[in-house]
């Protein structure tokens, strides 16, 4: 292991009979660091890595859980009420878990909520994005009988190209709000981004949002998938008097990467689900697994090396289990408000 530390950090050159060893340097200055997945991280953990998430840096690995989130059947302790309304920020109104027919479920029907149940864990190193892990998931879930119908996941597990894979693979839907564009107009929110152009598949050609055409359609590979690029002429862009709201290139011109059809459509249809009042209220299903995952980390990690850490994810997600099971068998609804003592203790400090 020191040998590997050294060789991936350092170089050594004989000159002249003179040695000199430097360190390694980022690409493309210097002979450049080996990349994040290989690189050892900790002389404690070969196994982990450095992760990021936004704003957030962390070294070790990933947990990737899977659990159900089915409607409660329907109750009739409760006569039916109307609905909530939205409140004053334009909010989905009241919390809580989706209701059938309008309907609560009191206390005497307590053992007819289903209990939320992990099917599957995944732990990865840290530098392994979502959607790396988006079909090993779901062939997991298949092999095991235990694929669901719609499948509610975050963005990062997501994107055009596993809609439609997934659905035509395990016949499974995936819900959940894509990736914003990746374009310098998307990440602005400013300028003509290429969701603002048509494209005509049938012609092979696209339309700027003032009305000009592209000249080339140039079919290219993206990532290992098919794409195309369609470019616009310089007599075109150049004297267009919006240019500096669509391209900042030297030719004076845009060019753009357009999907296949089928990713297109899947792509648009997606986009617009996510701005639906249903689509909403069905991704709110999700809500439940952010505090899983919190009740699976709050320990923190136990062991060394990802064959250890693994076992012992799989062994979290069968205590949680078998405690939801055990309040489902006895009635006994599952304290989700409860406080931990340190929680309290920090609270009386406050105060």
């Amino acid at each position: 292991m020191l040998r590997r530390v050294l060789l991936q950090n350092c170089t050594r050159t004989v000159t002249g009979g003179r040695e000199v060893i430097k360190r390694r340097e980022k690409e493309p200055a210097g002979d450049g660091l080996p990349p994040g997945h290989a690189r050892i991280a900790s002389p404690y953990d070969t196994d982990a890595r450095w992760g990021v998430k936004r704003d957030t840096f962390w070294l070790g690995c990933k947990l990737h859980v899977t659990e159900t989130c089915d409607d409660p059947p329907p109750c009739s302790c409760r006569p039916e009420r109307p609905a909530s309304r939205p409140g004053a920020d334009g909010g989905a109104g009241e919390p809580g878990r989706p209701r059938e027919g309008g309907r609560r479920h009191g206390k005497g029907c307590a053992q007819a909520v289903f209990p939320n149940l992990i099917t599957s864990v995944a732990t990865t190193d840290a530098t392994v994005t979502g959607n790396q892990m988006t079909d090993a998931i779901h062939g997991d879930l298949a092999a095991r009988n235990l694929a669901p119908g719609r499948h509610y996941l975050d963005s990062g597990y997501l994107s055009a190209a596993a809609v439609v894979a997934v659905l035509a693979t395990w016949g499974i839907a995936l819900i959940g709000p894509l990736l914003a564009g990746t374009s310098a107009q998307a990440r602005a929110g400013h300028g003509y981004a290429r969701a603002d152009f048509t494209v005509d598949y049938d012609s092979q050609t696209v339309t700027c949002p003032q009305g000009r055409t592209s000249s080339s359609w140039t079919p290219c590979t993206q990532r290992g998938r098919a794409a195309a690029v369609a470019a616009f002429s310089a007599t075109d862009c150049g004297p267009c008097p919006v240019r500096s709201l669509c391209t900042a290139s030297g030719k004076k011109r845009r060019q753009l990467t357009v999907l296949p059809r089928d990713l297109a459509e899947a792509q648009a249809a997606a986009r617009g689900a996510e701005k639906t009042i249903p689509f909403q209220a069905g991704y709110a299903r999700r809500a439940g697994v952010e505090g899983t995952m919190h009740q699976a980390a709050a320990h923190g990690p136990r062991y060394r090396g990802l064959p250890k850490t693994r076992l012992d994810h799989a062994y979290m997600a069968v205590a949680l289990n078998l405690l939801r099971l055990e309040a489902f068998w006895t009635c006994t609804p599952l304290d989700r408000q409860r406080t931990s003592h340190l929680a309290r203790l920090e609270l009386d400090l406050a105060a």
